[in-house]
């Protein structure tokens, strides 16, 4: 296990009721709030309304930044710094899934800087400092409540990037499983597909780590429990509690400290998701069994045979590979169970654009569990079609 050093400094508000303390929290940075929010759900099932009232209950003044897409634009992303920079905003105050925090933190980070804030998803070494970020979880999936990444949409240069900076990690997340009783089947499916891709980019890893390998599978083994639950009863407080507690813990870094992670699949989606405004949890879930079934070989059996094992509770008795094909198996038919599409074509996708997709995603894959040209890459998408 290699040297690490870990803290995450963001507090977590877990549980019914909790999003009593948002203005109290709120106030503790400042008395200018931007709230951030996407299409007007909050709207619907109350939550804007309670958080405005608290918040005035604290004095702390709200200017708005509505309308963040699922797959969050780089032009929001400049209206909401420019909103923050002309009101003399202290606070950003994120309500909504993952998409909508990434949209608020990269916003915080372009508030305190001069440039465009294309240059910090572009370079996030060009963060030196953020507005403190707040957030109120309203879907499980992306963790962005506790990590410090965000992944930003340029729909003129077709870009779908990821940046990283501590500055930009959350300092308070609000998680009310509740809140989230109201998701949709189709979001909640892909919710759950979006945590589990997030697990395995770190359990599949060329470092051993035996250690946060068990903590991973346990919370495979979580999101497989719950996620169909959820769906079938989306009232279920023990499930939503469980799929809203292990979206954190996916990619908080926990699972990743000790063993260098380079990610194989989500680098692929993005592409999808920039080309063609895809749900990324249900990209992932189309891609990850061909990315599975295209990376397992003599060297990467006895992996793929342990994940069988371990987490679909396949016979320990069975061939290697037997094992580890039965284990990919089961893993396309729970995202089958999760309402996921199986195919690209599903989601509208077609062969035009692969080989360009397959290029750009190869050349992010270096240092993955398997490199992969981009001739195998478009393999991959072809596979999938």
């Amino acid at each position: 296990m290699e040297n690490f050093v870990y803290s995450v400094p963001t507090k977590i508000y877990f549980g019914k009721g909790q999003l009593d303390r948002v203005g109290m929290i709120a106030a503790e940075y400042g008395k200018k709030a931007l709230l951030v929010y996407g299409g007007g759900s909050i709207k619907r099932n109350g939550i804007y309304d309670r958080v405005k009232e608290l918040l005035e209950e604290e004095g702390v003044l709200l200017e708005e930044l509505s309308g963040v897409e699922p797959n969050p634009r780089i032009e929001t992303v400049r209206k909401g710094a420019a909103i923050c920079k002309e009101k003399g905003i202290d606070v950003v105050l994120a309500v909504g899934g993952g998409s909508t925090i990434d949209c608020a933190k990269v916003v915080a980070a372009g508030a305190c800087y001069d440039g465009d804030a294309w240059d910090l998803v572009l370079n996030s070494r060009k963060i030196k400092k953020a507005l403190p970020v707040v957030t109120v979880l309203t879907l499980a999936a992306t963790g962005s409540e506790m990590d410090p990444t965000a992944v930003i949409s340029n729909l003129e240069t077709n870009d779908k990037l990821g940046t990283k900076n501590e500055h930009m990690r959350p300092v308070a997340s609000i998680l009310d499983p509740t809140y989230t009783e109201t998701v949709n089947a189709w979001h909640t499916g892909a919710g759950t597909a979006d945590i589990m891709s997030h697990i395995l980019e770190s359990y599949f890893s060329n470092a051993e780590g035996y250690m946060q390998d068990r903590m991973a599978e346990g919370l495979l083994k979580t999101c497989i429990e719950f996620g169909v639950r959820a769906l079938k009863d989306p009232k279920d407080y023990e499930a939503r509690a469980n799929l809203m507690w292990a979206s954190s813990w996916a990619i908080n870094d926990f699972l990743k400290l000790g063993k260098p992670v380079v990610w194989s699949v989500h680098p692929m989606e993005h592409e999808l998701s920039a080309y063609y405004d895809i749900t990324h949890g249900a990209g992932l879930a189309i891609l990850t069994p061909h990315w599975m079934r295209h990376v397992l070989s003599d060297r990467t059996v006895e992996k793929f045979k342990t994940y069988a094992v371990q987490v679909w509770g396949i016979s320990a008795e069975l061939p290697a590979y037997e094992a580890a094909e039965l284990g990919i198996e089961k893993t396309a038919e729970y995202f089958k169970a999760l309402g996921m599409p199986a195919t690209l074509k599903e989601v509208g996708i077609g062969e035009e654009k692969l080989a360009l997709m397959a290029e750009k995603a190869a050349g992010r894959l270096a240092g993955a569990y398997v490199e992969l040209s981009k001739e195998e890459v478009e393999q991959i998408f072809k596979d999938a079609l």
